[in-house]
């Protein structure tokens, strides 16, 4: 095992990896920008390096920086959390240069899965179905019109880089499809250096629904169950439950033989998620795959009762799962709701500043991952997650009273958050009935919540 761990991010994140080792005898060391020096992961960790100022590019996202705190500290390993370099395939390669274990997938992984293209590819040679659409890249307007030609509208059009909705626009006629094809390319280039762009058959009403995969260098890969993760706003997801409302058990085995078919077909290594979207027939394809922890894990944790982060660690040092596909019973259902520091009264708008008191609710059944603490600065710079409720409860009903109840108790002065909305969804009908798809709140949002006042406490 590992003596010294140094988490290459901040937030609840880096809490929580912190956690996971102090419970293993690990050491930890915590890296911070110089905004964040009173931030709870710098005074939880062992020891704690500033390796810049504010911006991610000039802090979090400078490898020569982590890497040389992680040389001044002696670690053994880095955890990368989720975000910022967790899949950054270069990365990987100067830790590995190093001699310094990456704690998540091999460089491989991350560039096979990470160019969308060719992760469709690969997982449809291994007999996974994916979405209808390009066989690759689309380079120019009129080879996607060639392409509409054969799948007929609406289409989606896709980042080849892409992640968290950038470089990604739907398209309904050949107007709106040469229009996105140019906002997509010029989005995907300025997020990710990789202006490429390819195109698949937009789906509509479908279901975004993944499966967790845990994978040992002893060639065994297990699936952990699956996550609905279809609540979203900006292609951005805002609550998750397992098991999804609408799964068939047919349909999850199927589901989960297939997501574990997907890591083998790469020799995949650690935890990441297969990513599904399920259409109204029930029929389901491969959308892509994410190579690292994931925002969402402990939905997982709360239903199989496993530690994704310390398996985590432990695949990282060399050793096997610490069960078998046998073993996996998820029990229960499990609800995430993920709090930002935004106005939902006010379109969204961020909302930093100080938080003035804050209070979190309890209780059997309730788990909080939050890095906010009262008299902490919620900063502009990074992103605005400030804490994640997950509850579990015997039947859905009861997740969704026990979940109502914690964003009830859920209490903060000084900034605006999206709790409120929380509350409208989960007293929404189509919602409590599991009848919901990827644009069902947006469609939620525009009719006006069926009334309910969105406060942002």
């Amino acid at each position: 095992m590992f003596n010294r761990i140094l988490i290459a991010n901040r937030g609840e994140i880096a809490l929580r990896v912190i956690r996971a080792c102090r419970e293993m005898g690990v050491k930890t060391v915590a890296v911070y920008s110089d905004v964040d020096e009173h931030s709870l992961h710098v005074q939880m960790a062992d020891e704690a390096i500033c390796i810049g100022p504010a911006p991610a590019t000039e802090s979090y996202l400078k490898i020569a920086n982590i890497i040389s705190a992680a040389e001044v500290a002696d670690v053994d390993a880095i955890h990368p959390g989720y975000g910022f370099l967790a899949e950054n395939a270069h990365f990987v390669q100067i830790c590995e240069s190093c001699n310094i274990t990456f704690i998540g997938p091999t460089a491989d992984n991350i560039q096979k899965m990470g160019d969308k293209v060719v992760a469709r590819e690969t997982v449809r040679k291994s007999g996974v179905p994916t979405i209808p659409g390009s066989d690759g890249v689309v380079k120019t307007k009129e080879e996607a019109l060639e392409v509409v030609r054969k799948s007929g509208y609406p289409v989606l059009i896709k980042a080849a880089a892409g992640g968290g909705g950038k470089g990604m626009r739907i398209a309904h006629n050949d107007v709106s499809l040469a229009q996105g094809f140019m906002m997509a390319s010029s989005e995907a280039e300025r997020a990710f250096g990789n202006g490429a762009v390819y195109i698949e058959k937009y789906i509509e009403n479908a279901r975004h629904v993944e499966i967790q995969i845990m994978a040992d260098h002893h060639g065994n890969v297990v699936q952990l169950g699956e996550r609905d993760c279809s609540i979203q706003r900006r292609h951005q997801k805002l609550m998750e439950e397992t098991p999804c409302p609408v799964l068939s058990s047919d349909q999850r085995r199927r589901m989960g033989k297939l997501a574990v078919r997907a890591a083998e077909a790469i020799g995949y290594r650690n935890a990441g998620t297969i990513e599904f979207l399920l259409d109204p027939t029930g029929h389901f394809y491969f959308m892509e795959m994410n190579t690292r922890i994931q925002v969402e894990h402990p939905v997982t944790e709360m239903a199989t009762g496993y530690d994704l982060v310390k398996e985590q660690i432990k695949i990282a040092a060399g050793q096997r799962l610490s069960f078998e596909q046998k073993e996996i019973n998820p029990q229960g259902y499990v609800i995430e709701f993920r709090i930002n520091a935004e106005d939902p009264a006010n379109n969204f708008a961020p909302s930093p500043g100080r938080v003035e008191w804050v209070h979190f609710p309890g209780g059997p059944g309730i788990r909080v991952d939050s890095h906010v603490y009262s008299g902490y600065d919620v900063l502009p710079f990074y992103d605005s997650l400030i804490a994640k409720l997950i509850v579990r409860g015997d039947t859905r009903e009861e997740a969704i009273q026990r979940m109502s109840g914690a964003l009830s108790e859920f209490m903060i002065e000084g900034i605006k958050t999206t709790a409120s909305l929380g509350r409208a969804i989960l007293n929404d009908a189509l919602f409590r009935r599991g009848r919901y798809h990827t644009a069902y709140l947006e469609q939620l949002l525009k009719d006006g919540l069926g009334g309910v006042a969105l406060t942002g406490t």
